[in-house]
């Protein structure tokens, strides 16, 4: 917790490396459906909208649809401070995954964390606009897998915030053109949805463990 990686994980706040304890596959396991819990408490994001009308379910996945101009950006910020869950001694942190973002966004994000002194519990994988597009690809598998091993390993309760999933999107429709695969509607690979629920669908709750992954 407290760290910054880039979007294939490597450390980019000069903290000096990570000693791993346990190495992951970052494309996870596909969660066994009868070790699958029942969600039935909530994580409390401040923001009434959510709160009141769409609950954000722990364990389960949220998604927040926005467009061009809008302040996506404050919102997924305001969620990390205020987000918090009722239990009192239960462990809860925030695995942040900012994709194809510019430069002064993710030192918006950065300051923003810092200042209102939710670092602590938060980790970070930050991918620029200017990087590679196969590291794009790989950041919310990065953060997915760190949320996994800090749910199901340390007993936390995790919330993953991935923005935004269509500059993930943007960066799958490049790679597969340059690979020439078959595009299909607006250019997208065929198997976009598929794809997209490989990493919706590591979100959950399981017995053989006291954490949760929610998205």
């Amino acid at each position: 917790l407290g760290r910054v990686f880039n979007g294939a994980g490597a450390p980019v706040d000069g903290l000096g490396p990570v000693f791993a304890e346990k190495t992951m596959d970052i494309n996870g396991l596909p969660m066994n459906p009868v070790t699958r819990v029942y969600p039935r408490n909530y994580i409390n994001t401040g923001i009434s909208a959510i709160d009141c009308l769409s609950t954000l379910i722990r364990g389960q996945k949220l998604p927040i649809f926005s467009g061009p101009g809008m302040s996506h950006d404050k919102l997924a910020v305001q969620i990390v401070k205020q987000a918090h869950i009722s239990d009192a001694d239960a462990k809860f942190c925030v695995v942040f995954a900012a994709m194809g973002v510019k430069n002064d966004v993710a030192d918006y994000f950065s300051h923003s964390f810092e200042e209102a002194g939710v670092m602590d519990r938060t980790v970070m994988f930050r991918n620029l606009a200017n990087d590679p597009i196969i590291e794009r690809i790989l950041t919310p598998r990065c953060a997915l897998t760190a949320a996994e091993y800090l749910a199901f390993e340390q007993n936390m309760h995790v919330l993953v915030i991935m923005t935004d999933v269509t500059a993930y999107c943007e960066a799958l429709r490049e790679f597969s053109s340059s690979k020439g695969e078959i595009p299909s509607r607006k250019g997208y690979p065929g198997y976009l949805y598929s794809d997209l629920a490989s990493l919706y669908e590591r979100a959950g709750i399981i017995r053989s463990a006291h954490g949760s992954v929610t998205q």
